[in-house]
């Protein structure tokens, strides 16, 4: 039987969630990709391990992370069974519901009561669960009044099956305007996940400031641009690249683009001159704002979680490397979310 290690909490840094009395580990573990029915059990099973043993406590998922859709949450259920139920109370377990899940009208995603909290009582099944700790309104919708789908967090929360709510992909308006609905609710909005990096730095114009002014935190996923920012694409695409394997298909091969790619080999040049890899500096950069409470990675194998870990020996920047850096943190046209936070219908 599986038992954490003593000093999981040695070192790991531990941030508060906006004005919340919640805090979030510095990193997080997204089961975006790697956690559904492609990758074996047991590579899965070792990555959770590490993970908790490096004190990160945060597991986030959503109902259609696979692939298939729905069979990463199917799959941590077990992995929780077998080794973390002892651990519950230690654990912060996230999910979402926003995207395409099952055939008909009320399945085909968006922000409707009735999709919402049908795919909550979904997850909760598929995850062995009675609650989830954080649950997310996954896209913004034009299509449903942002009073239903604000009213159905809210719904969540009042019949115990969530902790916290929290939105993801919201434009700074709609955070807003989500923001005081559910604050008239009387279920304040914990947190916003924008998808945020040095090639994708849209919440930087007024996001950012929406969330201090809201109070909430800000947990940010693709920080490592779905891989781009690492030392995996410097000299070719591997065989075992995300674009070659199954579900891998939002990594598109115009990311690989050699603008893009130019201005990861000079971040790579400023990463190695300050100790780091290029994506344990990656992340650093990410957290560097106060107003981000976590940055959520995605990994393959164990190996890459302990590295990206190892971000928190070295966060702080100098003035010149932060001036270096926004020489090539340039937009990589990479942002595959912008529609939902730019208001707009899905395409």
């Amino acid at each position: 039987m599986y038992q954490a290690v003593p000093q999981r909490y040695d070192t790991m840094l531990y941030r508060q969630v906006g004005s919340s009395g919640l805090k979030l580990p510095a990193v997080s573990l997204g089961l975006w990709h790697n956690f559904g029915d492609a990758t074996p059990m047991d590579v899965q099973r070792n990555m959770l391990r590490t993970a908790f043993d490096l004190g990160i406590t945060h597991f986030d998922l959503a109902n259609n992370y696979g692939p298939p859709s729905g069979s990463a949450e199917t799959n941590f259920g077990e992995h929780l069974r077998r080794d973390f139920r002892p651990y519950r109370d230690e654990l912060i377990i996230s999910s979402k519901a926003g995207y395409d899940m099952w055939p008909g009208p009320y399945g085909q995603g968006g922000g409707s009561r009735k999709y919402v909290l049908a795919s909550l009582d979904q997850s909760l099944k598929r995850m062995g669960l009675e609650y989830v700790d954080i649950f997310y309104s996954h896209r913004f919708d034009p299509d449903t009044p942002l009073e239903e789908t604000m009213g159905a967090l809210a719904t969540a929360v009042q019949q115990g099956k969530a902790l916290y709510v929290g939105i993801s992909s919201y434009s700074a308006t709609k955070t807003r305007e989500a923001a005081a609905l559910l604050r008239a609710m009387k279920v304040p909005a914990l947190i916003h996940q924008p998808s945020y990096s040095l090639m994708n730095r849209w919440i930087e114009e007024d996001l950012l400031n929406a969330l201090g002014e809201t109070g909430m935190g800000c947990i940010a996923f693709s920080a490592l641009a779905q891989g781009l920012l690492t030392d995996k694409y410097l000299k070719g695409t591997p065989s075992d690249a995300r674009i070659n394997r199954p579900g891998g298909g939002s990594f598109k091969a115009e990311h690989l683009s050699e603008k893009n790619l130019t201005h990861v080999r000079a971040l790579n040049e400023i990463a190695r001159a300050r100790g780091q890899s290029l994506a344990q500096m990656a992340i650093a950069w990410v957290l560097r704002d106060a107003r981000v409470s976590s940055a959520l990675i995605g990994a393959s194998r164990p190996e890459q979680i302990v590295e990206l870990a190892g971000a928190l020996q070295q966060l702080s920047f100098s003035a010149q490397e932060l001036a270096a850096i926004d020489q090539h943190a340039v937009d990589g046209g990479i942002n595959l979310w912008k529609r939902p936070s730019t208001d707009q219908r899905l395409a």
